[in-house]
């Protein structure tokens, strides 16, 4: 291959494994403030509780966890101490996950450094021989060397804690935090910031279970809408019905996958629940979530027979272009665009507005199949690896690949479409090489992410990229040279130059030669030459 790296296979994207639905709650005045009330109670339990499992550290175990359930159960209710205690040991597990990977980062930089560093001033990268480029001046040189202690001491700290089982988490979230120090960037007040920071440390979070009333116990909706809570123990004197329960006036009405909730619930089985606050807007909003049955995955072949439609992700907009099985371009391209400035709210508003209008282009051209890269930019943003290009840097930081493939899936699988996952290596490089010229006429111009969906739609086919096989020089034909591509796997002969057969190229006789050579006057009805002579 000539230094190129093996391509990995095509795969099947399993589809979602979970489902989450939200409706907002227009709550009364009075149910407000029972609801801030039972959420900064629980938010306070919540937060003692994380601190005890942060001190125990790795000497952590299941009797450890039951004696700070026993614990909570006597302030609040043993649901509550079951789902704050699990609620703690997740947020813990996936601060051990990220510290993990801030490990490994800082390990591959260092690496990444040193190897630069041990390299002459302005010397050229040899990927043959393994040899990264130099830096190019001795000032480079010097503040990067510098860098590379930094890095070796956070290491070391980081390295620290972990052997030790310390982990730095923050209930409300860090950029919260900071933003305290910075209210006039932030466009706050001291008073909204507090409004915002009760309620992100506020709890109001209970697990389903499977065979009790309506599938929650704790937090339970029932099948026309009640939405009623478990008080605990310090707080039964705000219930107003029986058992220590309050009951809300807001009614709730799933309008998105309402009869897939609703089936759940009337069978009793585990649905849970999350009532949280928007102090921004606010408004309260109720969560409710469950698992799915994990669906048998379509067959690569059983996917691809109808062609696909092969998905460039861009920074800025979606470039598609349907394929048939024998990987033929069909139609035009597409281009879904959307704008990733803004709020978060607005962000994921614009990929699924462009992810749906992927998915009805699917449908109306009869595919079953979306073929996308599967990228991975984790470390696509080091300044080792692309230098000063800071530009190009920021924008791979602004791909949305998690959270664009996670759409997609989720969407997807609702319209009984695969995602078909493929390998990016060369897609845009050798797209625009053998598919954008050809493809661009007077009417219609061909982008380079226009020719990528192409390369990435064959790709997930298993055809090559490339057109075909070029000619060999001397008479552009298969004279000399193999014809693999231009030729099937079963067709035989296929590594050996074609036959050479007698005649003219175009199949018929010349003139002055064959059988029926002779007198071209005697042919013609009318007795003269069909040719005038000179």
């Amino acid at each position: 291959m000539g230094g190129l790296r093996e391509v990995a296979a095509s795969f099947v994207v399993p589809g979602p494994a979970g489902v989450a639905i939200r409706d907002r709650l227009r709550v009364s005045d009075v149910d407000a403030v029972v609801l801030t009330e039972v959420g900064v109670y629980l938010g306070s339990l919540a937060a003692g509780d994380l601190a005890e499992r942060s001190r125990q550290g790795l000497a952590h175990d299941a009797a450890g966890w039951a004696v700070r359930k026993r614990e909570l159960t006597g302030r609040s209710s043993a649901r509550w101490a079951g789902s704050i205690t699990k609620a703690t040991h997740d947020q813990r597990a996936l601060a051990r996950r990220g510290q993990a990977a801030h490990v490994a980062w800082l390990r591959g930089q260092i690496v990444s450094i040193g190897a630069r560093l041990a390299r002459p001033l302005g010397a050229k990268a040899d990927k043959r021989a393994g040899l990264v480029r130099g830096y190019a001046s001795r000032g480079e040189w010097h503040a990067k060397s510098r860098r590379l202690q930094t890095l070796k001491d956070r290491l070391a700290v980081v390295e620290a804690d972990r052997a030790a089982g310390r982990v730095r988490v923050v209930r409300g979230g860090k950029r919260l935090v900071q933003s305290r120090h910075h209210l006039a960037a932030a466009g706050l007040d001291e008073q909204a910031w507090r409004e915002r920071w009760q309620a992100e440390r506020m709890f109001l979070t209970a697990d389903g279970e499977s065979g009790k009333r309506f599938g929650n116990e704790t937090i339970r909706v029932t099948d026309t809408g009640q939405l009623s809570l478990k008080l605990p123990a310090p707080l039964a004197h705000l219930a107003n019905a029986p058992r220590g329960r309050y009951v809300l006036d807001a009614p709730v009405e799933f309008r998105h996958r309402g009869q897939e909730w609703l089936d759940r619930v009337t069978a009793n089985r585990a649905v849970a629940y999350r009532v949280h606050h928007d102090a921004a807007r606010g408004h309260w909003y109720i969560t409710a979530s469950w698992q799915r049955a994990a669906a048998p995955l379509l067959p690569l072949e059983a996917a691809l027979a109808r062609g696909v439609v092969g998905v460039d992700m861009n920074d800025d907009h979606l470039a598609a272009w349907h394929l048939d099985a024998h990987g033929n371009p069909i139609g035009e391209p597409q281009r879904y665009f959307y704008d990733l400035t803004g709020t978060a709210q607005h962000r994921d508003a614009q990929i699924r507005h462009a992810l749906t209008r992927l998915l009805h282009h699917t449908q109306r051209c009869g595919a079953a199949a979306i073929a996308i890269e599967d990228l991975d930019f984790s470390d696509g943003t080091s300044r080792e690896k692309h230098g000063h290009n800071k530009r190009f840097r920021r924008l791979i930081s602004r791909f949305p690949t998690a959270k664009l493939k996670a759409r997609l899936v989720s969407m997807a699988a609702e319209q009984d479409i695969a995602v078909v996952a493929v390998d990016p290596a060369y897609t845009s490089r050798w797209g625009a090489q053998h598919w954008q010229q050809p493809l661009t006429t007077t009417t219609r111009t061909i982008s380079r992410h226009d020719a990528a969906s192409i390369a990435i739609g064959r790709r997930a086919l298993g055809h090559p990229i490339r057109r075909r096989t070029t000619p060999p020089p001397p008479h552009q034909s298969d004279g000399a040279g193999h014809r693999t591509v231009q030729a099937r796997p079963d067709t035989r002969r296929r590594e050996e130059t074609r036959p050479h057969l007698p005649g003219p190229r175009t199949g018929c006789a010349p003139p002055g030669s064959g059988a029926k050579a002779g007198d071209q006057s005697a042919q013609h009805r009318s007795g003269h030459p069909a040719e005038h002579g000179f």
